[in-house]
């Protein structure tokens, strides 16, 4: 007991990618470049979701929330990554991982209940239009978010506390860029059996669930649709619905994969692309994906660009 006590963890090294002197600043100047879009792209996604008054309804302020949660989702991961392109010292400390590990699932959990609740607000928007704006308030709008953050408080909490209350007396070295549940745990010199338990069933209430329902309600909005004898306006039902799908996929599966399997090793050179995937690319996507297409977040820029009103 005192040898591992000894010899206990203090710190762990995140050997991140190939350390090579030639592609490091290519990898930094790359992620820089993305991180700051999504920095920008977000942020002015707020702003105009924000100032503009055609804007103040449920779905673009959950739009706003989403994006906020991109924001803070990726800059806990990132900007550690960037500094560790161009140091010769990878090191995070055992508290410092454990915080990162906890504020990167509470984002994460509470943006995939986002997208469940997303989803329903789709439905009552085209099942129940003339209720729509009686149920969808401000006050169940905010309500429905927080508990979001609560499921992400709690669901981040059970990942945390069962990955770091295992012993960790060497090696120290995670294979990842970030301080990531499954990475941390191969780590661990303790049988593991119980969190990949834990975090199988953590796993399917916060990624499986929400996904579920996703499914089941676009299943329905599916069913409505198909009953309005305009085709022109089942393609306005269904483009409405389309970017919200394509961002919830890729982020789930990705997530599913990582964590509904911890204990796999097979997933050990996969996990950091797929990560870089949920983590990154979807919060880069996010704001692409909901405004390209959008007649009103285009007006909403032109008009605070002073460029008067975008055209038809």
């Amino acid at each position: 007991m005192r040898n591992v006590n000894q010899s206990a963890v203090t710190e762990f090294i995140l050997l991140g990618f190939a350390p090579n002197a030639r592609t490091n600043p290519l990898l930094f100047t790359f992620f820089l470049v993305f991180y700051l879009l999504i920095l920008v792209s977000n942020s002015l996604l707020v702003t105009l979701i924000h100032q503009d008054a055609r804007l103040h309804t449920p779905m673009y302020f959950f739009i706003s929330v989403l994006s906020m949660l991109d924001v803070c989702y990726t800059t806990t991961t990132v900007p550690q990554m960037l500094v560790h392109l161009l140091s010769r010292k990878r090191a995070i400390s055992f508290a410092r991982c454990a915080a990162q590990m906890y504020i990167f699932l509470l984002f994460g959990v509470t943006e995939s209940w986002l997208f469940s609740i997303m989803s329903v607000d789709r439905y009552m928007a085209i099942c129940q239009p003339l209720r729509y704006k009686a149920i969808m308030s401000h006050w169940v709008c905010l309500a429905l978010v927080g508990i979001c953050v609560a499921y992400g408080v709690v669901g981040g909490l059970c990942y945390t506390f069962f990955a770091m209350r295992l012993p960790y007396c060497g090696p120290n070295e995670i294979d990842h860029y970030f301080c990531e549940v499954p990475a941390v745990l191969k780590l661990a010199c303790a049988d593991t059996s119980l969190n990949d338990l834990v975090d199988f069933i953590t796993g399917f209430n916060v990624i499986v669930v929400p996904l579920s329902l996703v499914i089941i309600v676009y299943a329905n909005i599916f069913v409505a649709v198909m009953k309005i004898r305009s085709a022109q306006g089942r393609i306005k039902a269904f483009s409405t619905c389309a970017s919200h799908i394509t961002v919830v996929t890729m982020f789930a599966i990705p997530c599913i994969i990582m964590y509904m399997s911890p204990g796999s090793d097979s997933l050990s050179n996969s996990g950091k692309k797929m990560a870089l995937f949920y983590n990154i690319a979807t919060a880069f996507l996010n704001p692409v994906i909901y405004s390209l297409r959008n007649k009103d977040v285009k007006k909403a820029f032109l008009k605070l660009l002073g460029w008067g009103r975008a055209p038809e």
